[in-house]
């Protein structure tokens, strides 16, 4: 046979193989795949001139893969390991004109909802496979991700005081995306470039870092975050660079004077203070005898007629004294005597003798005073029959007396506000009404993710309240109790950030449970060893001899800066005997409970009840204990003093809630919104002082003016608040306006200044207000209105995620989209999974009610119907949700 009869069994072997394949392309979805390779033959194998790049869908536009390669028979698309149908190919041919070799040209979209649909365990690909005579050719794997921008920074700048030619850093971490965003700076909204300026660095980790602080380096900057989606601002943080005054050199002396004394004087120019800096300290003049004594005047030194003139004038002052306490004697026996005749009318002697001199000797005194508000509490009926006997004059000072205290008159509170909550996601899941609550804004506990001085309330659309200290609760006891049955309901200590969730089932049918929540306001029983430090109250939940068929939600504040690098925190429970067992470790692994820990507060899921705490091991000296800084102010009993009084006690809104009781009983004020203290495990002290007090208005006592805490006194302080008193003098009681800072700082460590302005009178002292969830009205709600996610929608939810599903859209994955990622065997072992998830979903956002974060997650999943908006509870039968919004994330 020759060679062309040999080639002739080939070239048919051939045609069918291109046959079959072209066959099995235009059958349906369900063929078998595509071979690898076909049959050698003479040629050349396919080379790709353009390969599918990586490419990201933004909104709902579809995205087109390409790919060219010569020579090429057939192309065509892989995606995810299959094949994608000819009709969804478009194809172009050529020919090269130096080669005369075929060209083929082929591409593909890909749509929003394809990569939606797919989970695996890696990003949505496509590849080409391209077939040539000799065989085939495969093109690298692009990858196709849904573009998003988040909208909230996961840190935004905050604002610095510094000194000139100190460091500024600018921390700024921007919102989650895909593509990852690229970060921009601006300041006063004009774009920072640093390379025209080597002073200044924008490519440490996003941050901005200014080595050597200017003047001109005083203003605004913001954090600009971009993708191929949108752009995104963050918080402005303002910048101040200050200098502090430095004395120029003193002038010459000045020529003698007629009273024998010289002067010199000094400017604080050198440079002068600018941008709040320090004023400098000491005297702007001196004097000084210019004759070394020997100046004479009127034939005697001066020195004698000084000493002279200082002995007329005690003199004068004696005789004075003496008229002045004569008459004011005489007056008084004059008056006492009308008014024992006015009233004897009556038959009623109504003061004798002693009164006289009742200002200096024993008296009787009533508890019940008509006057001062600010010692005596104007809401005590009169009791007649009840008096207090005391000896000199009248100053409450002594502890025992402090339920004379005002409570209810130093404080005014704040007006009725009106909130309206507004939550897409329920209109979205078949709520077609919106809710409007309403509610008054005088109370509640500090905020978790602030920016203002609490830290970073960092926090994604919390819901805030304006708040005065009239709202703190003036119970001393912090408990509180209901009746709960089986829809469950949450138990709230008002003002504390404590709060129980037991969930609908946990408690059987037909019955109805008394709970109760307190914390141990007494010195705790858990004593730490060597560094270990309680984090945050000791909490009781009761009563201990019930237990649940569903797992309850007990939240507990503490004051750790959470990172797991540097500390090690774990729940103690105490037994019946009165010991303290270890439950478990936040970042163990277990069965039995579960512990999610957020910035501010820790969540654990529990099936007994009983006392517990968290306890934290510092594993390295940058393990941080957040501090609350506040400090207060009051008159003492010499009216020309004023008592300052500085709180360095945990960031928790219990603890302060101490501190405020405690200054009540004793008519202090707050002076300044409290700041966030960065405490590090480092060993080292604490500084407290006092500065730029007024220097012709106002004196501190000497040896006052800084005081310094041990670090163990601190560190180990066992939950009972640090406080320093600092003692200032008036000159004249004329001076009723108070200003200066308060410095506290660690010794190589954070820094804290409060700046003092107000009035020592309270009848022109302007209340201090902070940000506070408004927990108070509501310390136990019963029944569906405890929860935010309605009822018939948690059912649907949980229909849809406890069942086990192929692509991997099961309660796994609501877990991880609601940011649980660690112990999931805890929820495997539970009857339904999402159920639980949900709970401590509810847990978390006791305050904020974010329903949209849920349906984001929800989205992310693929979860649910792509018109929301039109959608009603009655008209979703089926527990699937497969929606995508139109219009992206």
């Amino acid at each position: 046979m020759g060679a062309a009869g040999r080639r002739c069994p080939e070239r048919l072997a051939l045609v069918l193989g291109l046959c079959s394949w072209a066959a099995a392309l235009r059958g349906n979805d369900n063929s078998e795949a595509l071979p690898e390779s076909i049959p050698s033959a003479p040629g050349t194998l396919p080379h790709f001139m353009e390969e599918p790049d990586d490419a990201y869908i933004i909104k709902s536009n579809p995205i087109v893969l390409r790919c060219k390669a010569m020579p090429a028979m057939q192309i065509f698309f892989k995606c995810n390991g299959e094949w994608v149908h000819q009709n969804e190919h478009v194809s172009e041919e050529s020919m090269d004109e130096t080669t005369g070799l075929k060209i083929r040209e082929v591409y593909i979209n890909v749509t929003r909802q394809q990569v939606e649909d797919f989970h695996g365990p890696e990003d949505y690909w496509c590849q080409c496979v391209a077939w040539s005579h000799l065989g085939t050719s495969k093109s690298r794997k692009a990858s196709v991700r849904i573009a998003y921008l988040r909208k909230n920074f996961e840190q935004d700048p905050q604002g610095k005081e510094v000194p000139i030619e100190g460091m500024i850093v600018l921390h700024c971490r921007p919102p989650e995306g895909v593509p990852a965003a690229e970060v921009e700076w601006l300041k006063n909204e004009e774009p920072i470039d640093s390379n025209l300026d080597e002073n200044i660095d924008t490519r440490a980790d996003h941050n901005l870092i200014i080595r050597q602080a200017r003047l001109s380096d005083s203003g605004n900057y913001t954090c600009m975050a971009a993708n191929i989606v949108a752009k995104r601002r963050s918080m402005s943080a303002t910048v101040v660079v200050y200098v502090d005054g430095n004395w120029e050199v003193w002038s010459e002396w000045s020529v003698c004077s007629p009273e024998c004394e010289h002067l010199r004087v000094r400017e604080c120019i050198a440079p002068p203070p600018r941008n709040g800096g320090k004023y400098c300290e000491g005297l702007s003049q001196e004097s000084e005898n210019c004759t070394e004594g020997l100046c004479i005047q009127d034939k005697k030194p001066l020195h004698e007629i000084k000493s002279q003139n200082i002995e007329n004038a005690s003199d004068i002052a004696l005789y004075s004294g003496l008229g002045a306490a004569v008459i004011a004697v005489a007056v008084l026996v004059v008056g006492v005597t009308l008014y024992r005749r006015s009233q004897s009318e009556y038959g009623v002697d109504v003061i004798d003798s002693s009164a006289l001199t009742g200002g200096f000797q024993t008296f009787n005194f009533k508890t019940v005073r008509q006057g001062n508000s600010l010692l005596l509490n104007s809401s005590m009926q009169p009791d007649l029959t009840v008096s207090r006997t005391y000896s000199g004059p009248i100053c409450l000072q002594d502890p025992m007396d402090k339920e004379l205290m005002t409570e209810s008159s130093l404080f005014n509170p704040l007006s009725d506000i009106k909130v309206k909550v507004h939550s897409s996601f329920m209109v979205s899941l078949g709520v077609t009404e919106r809710a409007e609550y309403h509610g008054k804004a005088h109370s509640g506990t500090f905020p978790h993710g602030n920016n203002r001085a609490f830290g970073t309330i960092q926090s994604r659309n919390k819901a805030t309240y304006i708040q005065n200290l009239s709202s703190i609760s003036t119970q001393s006891e912090l408990k509180t109790t209901a009746i709960f049955g089986h829809l469950g309901g949450r138990l709230v200590v008002p003002n504390t950030g404590v709060s129980l969730l037991i969930p609908h089932g946990a408690i059987p049918e037909e019955s109805s449970w008394e709970i109760y929540l307190a914390i141990n306001q007494r010195e705790s029983s858990l004593q730490p060893e060597g560094t270990d430090v309680l984090l945050g109250p000791e909490v009781t939940c009761g009563p201990s001899d019930v237990s649940v068929s569903t797992p309850f939600a007990l939240t507990i504040p503490h004051c750790a800066e959470v990172n797991s690098e540097h500390w090690s925190i774990h729940l103690k429970k105490r037994t019946q005997q009165g010991k303290w067992e270890e439950v478990m470790s936040v970042e163990e692994e277990t069965t039995s409970c579960y512990c999610l820990l957020d910035p501010y507060a820790c969540h654990i899921l529990l099936n007994s009840f009983g006392t517990y705490a968290l306890i934290g091991e510092p594993i390295s000296d940058c393990a941080v204990r957040q501090l609350k800084v506040a400090v207060f102010g009051c008159l003492s009993c010499n009216s020309l003093d004023y008592n300052l009084r500085v709180y360095c006690m945990d960031n928790t809104p219990c603890s302060f809630q101490e501190v405020v009781l405690d200054e009540r009983l004793q008519g202090g004020q707050l002076l300044e919104e409290p700041k966030l203290l960065h405490f590090k495990g480092n060993t080292f002290s604490l500084q407290i002082s006092v500065l730029d007090i007024p220097p012709f208005l106002w004196r501190i006592k000497p040896f006052t003016a800084c005081q310094e805490v041990p670090f163990s006194r601190v560190w180990c302080s066992n939950q009972k608040p640090l406080h320093c008193a600092f003692s200032l003098e008036r000159y004249t009681p004329a001076t009723t306006q108070l200003s200066c800072k308060i410095c506290v700082r660690q010794v190589k460590g954070h820094e804290q200044i409060l700046q003092i302005q107000t009035s020592i009178l309270e009848s022109e002292r302007e209340s201090i207000t902070f940000f506070a969830h408004d927990d108070s009205n509501f310390p136990a709600q019963m029944g569906a209105k405890a929860f935010k996610i309605p009822y018939s929608i948690r059912q649907r939810i949980c229909a849809t995620f406890d069942t086990p599903n192929a692509k991997g859209k099961d309660w796994q994955m609501l877990a991880q989209k609601n940011s649980i990622s660690r112990n999931l065997s805890y929820f495997a072992t539970q009857r339904s999974p999402s159920a639980v998830i949900l709970d401590l979903w509810e847990a978390r956002h006791q305050h904020d009610g974010d329903l949209d974060s849920l349906a984001c997650a929800l989205e992310e999943i693929g979860r649910t119907h792509s018109k929301i908006s039109d959608i009603t509870e009655t008209e979703i039968e089926e527990p699937d949700f497969n929606y995508s919004r139109q219009n992206g994330l």
